[in-house]
């Protein structure tokens, strides 16, 4: 039960940023969304993915690695299109 509590939490965390970033791509205005925040965020779960490849733990690996991924596709597209404005 413990296992299936923590993969869930990381899938949820983890895709918590699809629906701004599939918003920012169809809207293409991201003028109000803090660059700075993504930033933070990729730190954050970039350190965790490196925690849990310390801890050799997979879910954490996987989960904070692919929210790594997704929140730096959306920091790339806040970053572009407020060059563009």
């Amino acid at each position: 039960m413990e296992e299936i509590v923590g993969i869930l939490a990381g899938v949820f965390t983890t895709i918590a940023v699809l629906p701004q970033i599939i918003k920012a791509i169809k809207t293409k205005k991201v003028k109000d969304v803090s660059p700075l925040m993504f930033v933070i965020l990729c730190i954050g779960v970039g350190l965790w993915t490196v925690y849990g490849v310390i801890k050799w733990d997979l879910p954490i690996i996987l989960t904070n690695g692919i929210s790594f991924i997704l929140n730096a596709i959306m920091l790339s597209i806040v970053l572009t299109q407020n060059k563009d404005d």
